[in-house]
This record gives structure tokens, sequence and C-alpha cells, in this order.
């Protein structure tokens, strides 16, 4: 499967998200480093679009001024080393926890399925929020409701998710 059928999925068609439950863990994780990826060089534009050496126009700063324009190749490779490192353990630890109350919210439904199964249909999920958290600069909405509307978006998804995995045997 490619990674722009999962992405296409992932935006269009919230119950095809249970099915990739079982997709292999190498894909998945191939998925989640596309977006990590994205976000890592969209934040190095904006940051590069941000850094100017203008803004530091003070007088007693000229030598600093100089100074960045000489290591500024240095710069944005580090750059981006650090937004990709740091990228990855926010997107994996979000992840994580929506994964974790998803596992809660599938045994108040009484479905079956386990967290490595959630986990993977989570990493899906997260795409709508990922985007937003993206775009949330550019739109006049505090990142507040930004951060309301992504946790409300990814627990809606995996919920319409989960009406697709099996129900839980009626044990008597």
């Amino acid at each position: 499967m490619k990674h722009s059928q999962l992405f296409i999925d992932s935006l269009i068609h919230p119950k095809k998200l249970a099915a990739y439950r079982l997709l292999p863990i190498g894909k998945v994780i191939q998925y989640t480093f596309l977006l990590i990826t994205i976000v890592s060089v969209f934040s190095l534009g904006r940051f590069a679009a941000g850094m100017s050496v203008d803004t530091f126009d003070m007088d007693s700063l000229t030598g600093l001024t100089d100074y960045i324009e000489d290591i500024k190749w240095l710069l944005y490779p580090f750059t981006f080393l650090m937004l990709f490192v740091v990228t990855t353990m926010l997107i994996f630890a979000q992840i994580a926890l929506y994964a974790l109350a998803g596992l809660f919210i599938l045994k108040a439904m009484k479905r079956r399925g386990e967290y490595r199964h959630i986990w993977r249909t989570t990493t899906f999920a997260i795409t709508w929020a990922t985007l937003l958290s993206m775009l949330a600069d550019y739109l006049p909405v505090s990142s507040t409701v930004i951060t309301v509307l992504s946790l409300f978006l990814t627990i809606s998804l995996l919920i319409v998710a989960f009406t697709k995995y099996p129900k839980q045997p009626n044990i008597k």
C-alpha cells in the first residue's frame, strides 16, 4: 500500500482506519516518519522565512549579525535536525497518549483490540490534527481552540474506526 493512499484514506475515509490496524508495523512507522518529515520541513520553512539578520537593528550587535550571516549555512541543517528530533518525540508521545485513551474507549464500546492495533489506528487518526497544528499560525483562531479541535477530531476519528473493530464475545 502506498503512503499517498494511506494519507488520503486518513483524511477522507475514517472507517478504513480500523482495517489499517493489520498493516505491518514497519509501514505504520514509515507513515509516521512521513508526517514528521512534513511537519519538520514546514517548520524549517517558517523558521527560514522568519530568520532575518534585519531583526537585529541595534548598532552594538553588528558583530553578532556578521557572525550569524557567516554561519547561516550551518544553522539550517542543525535547526532541521533539532526540529526533526523534537517533532519525533512529540508526535510519538501524542500517538501513545491517544492510543491509551483509545484503549479505554475501545473497552467502553465493548470491542476487541490490543494496544498495538489501537496505536496503529491512532497513527492514521492524527493526520488531521497534525495538519491543523501546522496551519494554526495562519488561522485566525487561538492555539487553545486548535488544540481542543484537534483532540476532539482525533478522538472522533478513533471512535468511528472502533465501530469497525470486532465485538467482544458475550460470555455468560
